[in-house]
């Protein structure tokens, strides 16, 4: 197996265009069309992840974090980033990362958070915006089933938890045929008046090229009509951070523990407990305090993230209640993401956990 296959999974998965504007997820060294011997999958890319994948005998790292984020004018091993690049390319390991793309997909790193502390019915809590569009075009009445078809397999038509979804309205178009041309119905030089379905239907924007192509590839019109229009409508499936709900409600302290038993958290911070009671529950992993506004206004009980500044505490005593846990103790259940993605698809495949911490911040 081919490492671009089980890099072509990964990103139908969580597909490159979702992350945010600041991020460099996807390749990040190395040569996709190599034979795969093994998949180490991790949060962080470190010198110790490296020699862990050496003595494994793998030629390729998945991780969480990029291991690059900016771009370098000369690689002379000064930092543990620059010494990392220069291993992994000596030993010719693929280094490949979804970050924010993967944290924004659905079923990605919030999901996975959400699904360890057990809550349901979840929504996004900040869906992404001026991310859809609108496909209109117009079909013959006996093609249209067969138009309709290829562009619900091109990713069209899926709004919240339903798929193959489009609107479909009768008329009649009218064309002449043009010399030279090949129409699929009337005769050249007559105006031909046809039954025609008028097929509306959604897709996420970064889908565009691969939909026009679908739509190409099936219409009998050697010159199909279609229009691409921007929407200003929320993706309800994908953006930052998730709210949900538990099946039963608990108390502040018996909710706080059993979050820093099932994040084997250290050290888990809040801000002052109310007395209130906990079943609606907001969260995002990493660096998600941003997300604060959004998570009250949710109406969410508690806000789980992995890093809140100092005074981001103060003033939310009666809006909600603020629970710390730290970015890698958030974050570190995505390995498990990867492992179940390339295990569904390939199951006979090399893989392996790292077993290394790589949390950079430590307890007394």
């Amino acid at each position: 197996m081919k490492i671009k296959e089980i890099v072509s999974a990964l990103e139908r998965f969580a597909p490159l265009p979702l992350q945010d504007g600041f991020d460099n997820a996807g390749l990040q060294i190395g040569l996709t069309d190599a034979e795969a011997t093994g998949a180490l999958l991790c949060l962080d890319v470190t010198e110790a992840i490296l020699d862990e994948a050496i003595a494994l005998g793998y030629n390729l790292v998945i991780s969480h974090h990029p291991l690059i984020f900016k771009g370098y004018k000369s690689i002379t091993g000064k930092d543990y980033v620059e010494r990392c690049m220069l291993k992994a390319i000596k030993n010719d390991i693929v280094i490949y990362s979804a970050h924010t793309n993967l944290d924004n997909a659905q079923g990605g790193v919030n999901y996975k958070i959400a699904e360890k502390i057990g809550l349901k019915h979840l929504k996004v809590l900040e869906p992404k915006e001026n991310s859809l569009m609108k496909l209109v075009t117009f079909v013959p009445i006996a093609q249209a089933d067969i138009v309709r078809n290829a562009l619900f397999a091109a990713g069209c038509g899926n709004i919240g938890n339903y798929d193959s979804c489009s609107y479909n309205l009768e008329g009649e178009g009218t064309f002449r045929a043009k010399e030279g041309t090949h129409p699929f119905c009337g005769v050249i030089g007559e105006l031909h008046r046809e039954g025609e379905v008028r097929i509306e239907t959604i897709l996420p924007a970064f889908k565009k090229s691969e939909v026009v192509r679908a739509l190409l590839s099936v219409h009998p019109y050697e010159e199909p009509a279609f229009d691409l229009y921007p929407l200003q409508n929320e993706w309800a499936q994908a953006g930052s951070g998730i709210v949900g709900e538990l099946e039963e409600p608990e108390t502040e302290m018996e909710f706080l523990k059993r979050i820093k038993k099932t994040f084997e958290v250290e050290c888990l911070r809040h801000n002052k407990l109310t007395g209130r009671e906990i079943q609606t529950v907001a969260l995002c992993g990493g660096a998600g305090a941003f997300l604060l506004p959004q998570a009250i206004r949710s109406g969410a009980d508690v806000f789980i993230t992995g890093e809140i500044k100092y005074h981001d505490y103060f003033g939310h005593e009666g809006d909600i209640l603020m629970a710390e846990i730290g970015h890698y103790e958030s974050e570190q259940y995505t390995k498990e993401i990867f492992y179940s993605i390339i295990r569904d698809l390939f199951p006979n495949f090399t893989l392996q956990l790292s077993k290394i911490n790589t949390n950079p911040i430590k307890y007394l």
